[in-house]
């Protein structure tokens, strides 16, 4: 069940996050024609079968109320009350025939037929190659998610709450990029807070120790974060919490 949660909650990820469901292109390829399919007209006697219970059950429901009010007095016997209800009784057997026929025709129906018989025109279906293709490179990235964020837990406290939303907004980061030599050097920007530009800080450290290096080329990739912008009117830099007033230092503030 723990697994079954897992990847329910994998893919529930990947739809809401990487658009697992969306259609990649409109293109079609054909189909298996012989592939079964549910039998729409054993779906059309179930809805009549189901209708004919009912009024079965409503025709049965009038009897038994008549029955309950038989007045005595009027039809002492059974047969009595048989004969007074005869168009009743008939109506009762008509529905339990046509309850037995239908029931025959769907013994005698399929529940499943291929779908070039329900299907008109061409069996067709949309093309599955470029699909897969990329289902393939949203899962690869998924994975690397993955990795980025048990790099960064010990270096970010709120990591089983926060860390995916952490690599996220690192990875859709501006950066600059300069080829220094044999590297490749990218310098993120800083993030929204001061304690997640710490942990992106700590996350690129660790990427450096790995010899990555860019694909197709021999340059090394070298990751850094941009220090804080200098504080000014449009930027003022992080909020320095005020130390608390000593009891013995005096109170200057002004009182109203």
């Amino acid at each position: 069940m723990f697994n079954r949660w897992r990847q329910e909650n994998f893919f529930k990820y990947l739809r809401e996050e990487y658009a697992l469901d969306a259609l990649v292109d409109y293109g079609t390829e054909p189909a298996n024609a012989l592939r079964p399919v549910p039998n729409p007209k054993r779906k059309e006697l179930d809805a009549q079968i189901r209708a004919a219970y009912a009024e079965l059950g409503a025709l049965s429901a009038q009897h038994g109320l008549d029955a309950f009010d038989n007045p005595e007095s009027v039809r002492r016997s059974l047969r009595g009350f048989k004969i007074a209800h005869a168009k009743l009784r008939q109506q009762i057997l008509a529905a339990m025939e046509r309850i037995a026929k239908l029931q025959a025709q769907r013994t005698s129906t399929p529940s499943h037929v291929p779908v070039q018989q329900v299907v008109p025109g061409d069996i067709v279906k949309l093309s599955v190659e470029r699909k897969h293709l990329t289902d393939l490179l949203k899962m690869v990235a998924y994975q690397a998610e993955s990795d980025l964020v048990r790099l960064v837990a010990p270096h970010y406290r709120r990591a089983e709450d926060e860390g995916r939303t952490l690599i996220q907004n690192a990875l859709s980061a501006a950066g600059d990029l300069d080829c220094i030599g044999d590297e490749l050097h990218i310098a993120l920007a800083p993030l929204s807070s001061p304690h997640r530009t710490r942990a992106l800080a700590a996350l690129c450290s660790q990427l450096n120790d790995a010899p990555t290096t860019f694909p197709g080329t021999k340059l090394r990739l070298r990751f850094t974060v941009q220090p804080e912008p200098t504080p000014s009117m449009a930027f003022s830099g992080p909020r320095v919490p005020r130390a608390p007033q000593s009891a013995t230092q005096p109170d200057n503030s002004c009182s109203a």
